[in-house]
């Protein structure tokens, strides 16, 4: 589910408190700012599956589904297919609404340390194996300390393959300091061997490798000590400790957006605690019917006897319960039965036979169980082909209490074919407050914020460019801007904590470098300057050459409100005297912003020169320039590797459409820079007669040399930045 809005317009005022970051460029004409104010619209959106002879049904319209939210039908408001088949864009511009979330969950309590051990090189073939889009996920399962997120879902197969390495496990691994844990760790200082199978390598690090599996197998077996218990009242508390930690588990995956697999990785709880071991002649038998769609422990049909004999018919509440909850979350268990993976050397004590309950867990889920698999990948592959096409459905309720309520849905495929089977959600939950969510919810939900769609209730706007560094990264400043209507919008307290996160993801879905940190504003001084001209945030990434999508969240951490901002940007290499031009960029007055905040200081790291300079004078950019109709507008180009002598420039003006409008000019003013370092120029912007409304720039400026350089840069005219903070 997630929120669109309706664009009101707002013009945000100016005052003179606060920190200023450099001086202004005098004269100039600076270009005026605007914001948006946005009210809220919730849109549901339904991911759908359409399978036929265990193959999924493609080239279905929207035409070909109704939707029924409770026992109304609702209009579908927008309609999107995902093929896995063809061609993809890279993973961060798929809508997160029809992708596929897969988490794979260790059972550390229910399992041989050994196995878990053998598990990790099966998780590692199924994620290898998984399509560029889908978003992957690491926890642990124990009953000291319930389910661990290790890592949150990302696209990032390096950060994955450590977790899987270690686990989390804080002897094995050095934690990163992102709060989201969409990384675990620097793999860069870490030069991390990811090798979880064992093989490769000779001499110190074949030593080092095998030590750190005996480590890993001794932290495993303290942790697994605690339900090797030979009571059946400890197993069954074990089991419904079990039960209440995976029904919070399966809440939490209703957060998330999209399809959910759980890859369970167990060797499964005693299901005779849940059946009972059998009941003497003369009574009913236990039932555990596989010819049904929905394959559930039954509890005995009659009969009197011990709860040994028949089960426990709390543990059997609980696990139902806990399936339950599942369903509702649309968050399929595909089980992994691990015992099969250890060699016979290696087996170890031997545990009740956990199959039927592994059985249980999937069947009832709409998962499958996998035994005694080496190569997993290979056998979830018909599951993986089965899931490759995803239609998404969306339509808005008509009223919706943020109560945290649960919404039934309904699906139906109209004219469909003989055997053809449709998969949806069960159904929605409304939203609830923030400040009635647990921290891992709101991890999980600002995380999958993060990697959704572009969007939000506030109003924001980003600015992000490389400057050469003289090192093997660029460095890549990070402006944002917040309107202050926006940001106050339901406020609670005396102090507003803006929490902001920027991730640099690469083409192959990496985390390059992120940056994040919670602003606290004291609003019994500086709200009259938060309301009139909102806040202004200067942070930096450091990046190596490649296409980078820069994903800039901002929320307020009160009322959960945020905006979510792709910038697409391209590091070139600098050391390669490879010619570069930036996009343009637009100063503004000094006073212009009374909140303005500087990335804090990372510890050992020394601090870089601010990039935005002129004549030695520094300049505040602004990340979306407004522009008054007929009025002239400072910019200043920026380049390296130009070239001597005169430059020219040449500008268009597109609309929001792509389509060029005509007149418009650039006049250059005095070069500064020499040949092959930087180059930077002052020039005026003249645009032409624009209605209100969203533009790009694009400026090609030319040296003596005749080789051109194109680059480009969005303004706005006449107060109407509507689409910045808004859907």
């Amino acid at each position: 589910m997630r929120k669109g809005s309706r664009i009101q317009r707002f013009a945000a005022g100016v005052s003179s408190l606060g920190l200023v970051l450099g001086l202004g460029l005098g004269p100039w004409p600076a270009a005026a700012q605007t914001f948006s104010e946005s009210t809220d619209v919730t849109v549901v959106e339904v991911p759908v599956q359409v399978v036929k002879d265990g193959e999924p049904v493609r080239g279905l319209t929207v035409n070909d589904f109704e939707v029924f939210d409770g026992r109304k039908k609702v209009p579908v408001t927008s309609f999107e297919v995902l093929d896995l088949a063809t061609p993809a864009p890279a993973a961060p511009q798929v809508p997160v609404s029809a992708r596929r979330h897969f988490m794979m969950l260790f059972d550390l309590s229910f399992s041989e340390p050994k196995s878990i051990s053998k598990a990790r090189a099966a998780a590692l073939g199924v994620v290898q194996g998984l399509h560029p889009t889908d978003l992957v996920s690491v926890a642990t399962y124990s009953t000291l300390s319930g389910p661990q997120l290790v890592l949150g879902f990302t696209p990032d197969r390096q950060q994955v393959a450590a977790a899987l390495d270690t686990l989390g496990l804080p002897k094995l691994v050095d934690r990163s300091p992102d709060p989201l844990r969409l990384v675990l760790t620097d793999t860069r200082a870490a030069a991390l061997r990811i090798n979880p199978s064992g093989s490769g390598g000779t001499g110190q690090g074949q030593d080092a490798r095998a030590a750190k599996e005996a480590a890993l197998v001794d932290t495993l077996e303290s942790l697994t000590a605690a339900s090797e218990k030979v009571e059946r009242s400890v197993q069954q508390q074990a089991l419904r400790t079990l039960t209440k930690s995976f029904t919070d588990l399966a809440r939490l995956m209703a957060e998330v957006e999209g399809r959910k697999y759980v890859v369970y990785l167990s060797e499964g709880f005693d299901a005779s605690l849940i059946q009972g071991r059998g009941a003497p002649a003369g009574t009913d038998a236990v039932e555990f019917d596989r010819s049904t769609s929905d394959d559930r422990i039954l509890a005995p049909t009659g009969g009197q006897g011990s709860d040994e004999q028949f089960g426990d018919t709390r543990s059997q509440n609980a696990v139902e319960k806990m399936l339950e909850e599942f369903r509702r979350a649309d968050c399929q268990i595909q089980a992994v039965d691990i015992g099969g993976l250890r060699a016979g050397a290696d087996q170890g004590g031997q545990r009740p036979a956990g199959r039927e309950a592994l059985f249980n867990m999937a069947k009832s889920t709409g998962g499958e169980l996998y035994e005694n698999f080496n190569d997993l990948s290979a056998a979830m592959g018909q599951m993986l082909r089965r899931t490759g096409v995803t239609y998404v459905l969306s339509f808005q309720p008509d009223t919706l209490k943020p109560d945290g309520s649960f919404h039934k849905l309904r699906v139906e495929l109209k004219n469909a074919a003989r055997g053809s089977r449709v998969v949806y959600r069960q159904g929605y939950y409304a939203p609830r407050p923030a400040k009635e969510q647990s921290p891992l919810q709101r991890l999980l939900e600002t995380a999958n914020t993060v990697m959704g769609d572009e969007g939000g209730a506030l109003a924001a706007s980003v600015l992000a460019a490389p400057f050469a560094s003289g090192k093997d990264r660029a460095y890549v400043p990070v402006v944002i801007e917040v309107n202050g209507a926006s940001l106050l919008a339901g406020k609670q307290a005396a102090t507003l904590p803006v929490e902001i996160y920027v991730y640099a993801i690469d083409e192959n879905g990496s985390v390059q470098d992120f940056l994040t940190q919670t602003l606290g504003l004291d609003l019994t001084k500086n709200e009259s300057a938060v309301r009139q001209s909102g806040v202004k945030y200067f942070g930096h990434l450091d990046l190596p050459k490649g296409n980078y999508s820069v994903r800039t969240l901002v929320r307020n951490g009160t009322t959960g409100a945020s905006s979510l901002r792709v910038t697409q940007i391209n590091v070139p290499a600098f050391a390669a005297g490879e010619t570069v031009l930036l996009p343009p960029l637009f100063p503004e007055a000094s006073d212009r912003w009374p909140i303005k905040i500087v990335q804090k200081p990372v510890e050992g790291q020394p601090q870089a020169a601010y990039p935005f300079m002129l004549k030695q004078q520094a300049y505040i950019p602004s990340s979306l320039p407004v522009l008054t109709p007929g009025q002239p507008a400072a910019l200043v180009l920026q380049g390296y590797n130009l070239g001597e002598g005169d430059l020219k420039a040449d500008v268009k003006v597109m609309s929001a459409d792509g389509k060029e409008i005509p007149g418009g000019s650039l006049k250059l003013a005095e070069k500064e820079g020499g040949a092959t370092g930087p180059v930077r120029v002052a020039a005026t912007f003249q645009p032409p007669a624009l209605q209100p409304g969203e533009y790009t720039l694009q400026v090609t400026v030319t040296g003596a040399s005749g080789k051109a350089e194109t680059s480009k840069a969005q303004f706005a005219v006449g107060g109407a930045a509507g689409a910045r903070g808004s859907l």
